[in-house]
């Protein structure tokens, strides 16, 4: 068995019967032949092992970028394990603009797709133009147009199935790309230039959100949930300070962070798993936690938030078991 715990941001103790470095496409090949489950991640900033996982694990470590100029856009095709923060300060440093507000995200190039990552007003989708994958069942290899990556919040149709190994994804940068400012808390600083942008995106981000490095997280834990218009103005007559966006379909994304505080979470804990002091959105490893004691945080957050708002949240970590995805 080996050890996955420096292997996946949150650090619980884990193990796999295999771990396999994908470095060259050659390799996926070999990678579909292992048998048993089998389960790929990049720098597993968004998964987290629970327990010991009884197959083969893959880490995404295909590199290479590739630029060419168009008339109306810059187009740069990059392999899935690059990692993604370097991959936006040097579109930023070279005049590629649009990714700034997306700086500092943890994690590799290839979950920006599966992901839809996304910040301070700004998703992955509105600059990615196409996909490369290969389905570890049948061994095929498809190219995925944006329409056809099914993109949605923090989803796609490779989150939705997982057999699809993302290998390439190419990105469209406009020329002409102005800076979004649309995030109260940048529009504050009101930045001017796309360097400004970027480092206030990185400066917030370091002062909000804990380092993996220093403390195991998965960045975060939840997804803003998304209701119908009626509901929130049921919910917002009753709790005046509740913070929500409206969005797309005459419905509003309610702040998962303002629902957890509400509760008092915050000051809670499982064993060593708790929320970050900063983000209540973000559940951290403080103490040499265990995965069922973060099964067991995060449903009491379900549960009450629930109980209370009549709200479903849903976790945005990919939660890995003993035979691979679980649900909440």
């Amino acid at each position: 068995m080996v050890s996955l715990s420096s292997y996946h941001t949150f650090g619980l103790s884990a193990r796999c019967r295999a771990l396999y470095l994908l470095e060259r496409e050659e390799q996926v090949a070999q990678y579909i032949a292992q048998e048993g489950p089998k389960y790929l991640i990049g720098e597993g900033s968004n998964t987290i092992f629970l327990e010991d996982f009884d197959g083969t694990v893959a880490i995404n470590q295909l590199k290479g970028v590739e630029y060419k100029e168009k008339k109306h856009h810059h187009e740069i095709s990059v392999k899935a394990g690059e990692n993604w923060h370097n991959f936006v300060t040097s579109c930023m440093h070279n005049g590629w603009h649009g990714l700034e507000n997306l700086a500092l995200i943890p994690g590799s190039v290839g979950a920006a797709p599966i992901q839809n990552i996304g910040a301070y007003g700004v998703e992955a989708e509105t600059f990615i133009n196409r996909v490369l994958a290969v389905n570890t069942v049948t061994g095929d290899y498809c190219e995925f147009t944006h329409s056809e990556c099914e993109f949605a919040y923090r989803d796609s149709v490779f989150k939705r199935a997982p057999e699809w190994l993302v290998t390439q994804v190419v990105f469209h940068l406009p020329k002409d790309a102005s800076l979004n400012v649309s995030y109260k808390d940048i529009a504050q600083l009101n930045p001017k230039t796309p360097q400004a942008l970027y480092e206030h995106v990185v400066n917030i981000r370091r002062t909000k959100l804990p380092d993996p490095n220093v403390v195991g997280n998965a960045g975060s834990f939840f997804k803003n949930p998304v209701i119908d218009k009626e509901h929130w103005l049921t919910l917002k007559s009753n709790f005046p300070t509740m913070v929500g966006f409206p969005v797309e379909g005459n419905r509003v994304k309610v702040a998962a962070a303002w629902l957890i505080d509400s509760l008092g979470f915050k000051q809670k804990s499982a064993g060593g798993i708790r929320c970050h002091p900063n983000q209540p959105l973000v559940l951290i490893n403080a103490n040499q936690g265990t995965g069922a004691e973060l099964i067991s945080f995060s449903q009491s957050i379900m549960t009450e938030v629930f109980n209370v708002y009549n709200i479903q949240l849903e976790p945005e970590a990919r939660l890995i078991g003993k035979q691979g995805l679980i649900c909440l």
